[in-house]
């Protein structure tokens, strides 16, 4: 397993965000967590992440106890719906951050930061500053400078939600090509369950800080027609 949550709680104040959660996420898999706001599906994500300390309960990631795992040490690439870009830092620049903070060299960096723009199709797009892309250029950006590092596990936070639909539908088709081009574990938080059959191999419906059940997204589309 990539990712073990294990009788994981989580709460802020007197609300229950997370409720005795238990799942398995396998290596390479494409998992979407889906549900309403507040159900914890984010939660969890940020948990996973490190980026929330859980009450109770662990996060094994590779095998690994998490709470003996610095958020810098966890492999995880982190893709937010804001996109999160560095403003002042060009398409370049954002992408290589990454890579520069881990001390790689000038000519690695150069290597991989090519190879991604010509994955997300940005290589003319190189020296522009995000204040000149479009919303979903801007997400390829943010999914490009996850990916740098090569990261283990890649988690995404309601990527596509502040895109059109028409940019959401093609931005879909390309993560799922880019996944299955990767060595790489996803975790995708989203409201959108047509976007979840589109894209997992597994869906985790959340409910009230639980997971309410597991799906294969051929039975959710099923349910969705009832």
């Amino acid at each position: 397993m990539s990712i073990l949550i294990e009788d994981v709680s989580k709460t802020f104040g007197k609300f229950i965000a997370l409720n005795h959660v238990n799942l398995e996420i396998e290596t390479g898999t494409l998992v979407a967590l889906v549900g309403p706001s507040g159900s914890g599906k984010s939660t969890l994500l940020k948990t996973i992440a490190g980026l929330e300390k859980p009450d109770q309960g662990r996060v094994w990631l590779y095998g690994k106890n998490t709470s003996l795992i610095s958020i810098q040490k966890r492999e995880i690439g982190l893709v937010f719906q804001n996109y999160a870009l560095f403003h002042k830092m060009n398409v370049y620049q954002n992408i290589a951050f990454g890579l520069h903070v881990r001390k790689k060299s000038p000519s690695v960096v150069k290597e991989r930061v090519d190879q991604l723009l010509e994955t997300i199709q940005l290589e003319k797009l190189a020296y522009r500053f995000p204040s000149q892309l479009s919303g979903g250029q801007k997400q390829r950006v943010a999914l490009a400078r996850a990916l740098s590092f090569e990261p283990k596990i890649l988690l995404l936070d309601e990527p596509f939600g502040a895109l059109d639909r028409r940019i959401r539908k093609g931005l879909r088709h390309w993560l799922r090509k880019l996944h299955d081009q990767s060595i790489i574990t996803t975790v995708l938080v989203t409201h959108n369950y047509q976007e979840a059959v589109e894209l997992a191999d597994e869906i985790v419906v959340f409910t009230k800080g639980h997971v309410k059940e597991i799906l294969e997204p051929k039975s959710l589309l099923i349910k969705s027609k009832v």
